[in-house]
């Protein structure tokens, strides 16, 4: 074999490494099961900078919602009976009013805006009957001439 000999003075000193050990690693478990190969740190409790709880951002709180609490002389204030459709807008505006000042939480008001869809569906199907039954019964044609297609 051919060997090439360097001189000392061209190369700087070897820099020492210390040997992964077992407990110089990272303690984190990926979901596999495998450890992380990151070398820990021991100002982040043996933890590589990837895993310490240091770098975890610090978690927006979530507000707490009180879903019990009686909202009815904010929605409601003249007790309608929801008989027209405006009645309905005006309590889905008082709705979002609330949700954007977070005083009901965004499940209760999907809940309520469901229901007060459901009421518009009925105002709708009073509508129709009320119409079917005042006026005279629909006359249906059946021998309609088909159209021309030459």
């Amino acid at each position: 074999m051919n060997t090439t000999t360097v001189s000392s003075s061209s190369i700087a000193d070897p820099v020492v490494v210390p040997a992964k050990t077992a407990t110089s690693r990272c303690p984190y478990l990926y979901p596999n099961g495998k450890r992380c190969s990151l070398p820990g740190l021991p100002a982040h409790s043996g933890f590589c900078l990837r895993h310490s709880q240091a770098n975890v951002p610090a978690t927006i709180p979530v507000p707490v919602y009180n879903d019990s609490e009686d909202l009815s002389a904010d929605l409601l204030p003249e007790l309608s009976q929801f008989s027209a459709g405006t009645d309905i807008r005006q309590f889905l505006a008082r709705l979002l009013t609330l949700v954007t000042k977070g005083r009901i939480s965004p499940r209760r008001a999907s809940v309520l805006a469901y229901i007060t869809n459901q009421l518009l569906h009925s105002h709708r199907a009073v509508i129709l009957e009320s119409k079917s039954s005042n006026d005279e019964p629909q006359e249906w044609i059946f021998d309609m001439p088909r159209p021309n297609r030459d």
